[in-house]
């Protein structure tokens, strides 16, 4: 886990220090805290996540290479979706572009959450951080 950023690295040792049940407890809990979006950024100008099992949407503003903002929406009755986003979210906003791009694509592998929630969930999440460095790559 070298290549994950502190802040990113902190959420999946909170995930890894917690037992199955209380590993969705914690999903659940990310999903509260995604950030509203900025006023100035309508959900329809942002990229739609196909792969997702439920609708989620993502801007990417890498305008300032050093400082990568991220957007996420996703209804509040997606909490596994929302969860996965706010965990997005909360361990790579801000960060470079470098180091979003040196993130190892499966790392949500680390959360442990492959007991808890379905492969096709998981994918979503893996779609989430393919289209953000894809992204960051153009």
């Amino acid at each position: 886990m070298s290549d994950l950023p502190e802040s990113l690295a902190e959420i999946v040792d909170d995930f890894a220090a917690v037992g199955a049940q209380d590993k969705l407890q914690l999903l659940l809990e990310f999903s509260r805290e995604l950030a509203p979006l900025p006023t100035e950024l309508e959900e329809s100008a942002m990229e739609p996540v196909p792969e997702c099992q439920s609708p989620l949407f993502l801007s990417v503003d890498d305008s300032d290479r050093q400082k990568v903002r991220l957007h996420f929406s996703a209804p509040a009755e997606a909490p596994t979706t929302r969860g996965f986003a706010s965990i997005l979210y909360q361990g790579l906003d801000g960060l470079s572009a470098d180091a979003i791009l040196a993130v190892p694509d499966d790392f949500y592998s680390d959360l442990g959450l492959a007991e808890a929630v379905s492969p096709l969930r998981l994918r979503g999440m893996s779609a989430m951080l393919a289209r953000i460095k894809r992204h960051l790559r153009n």
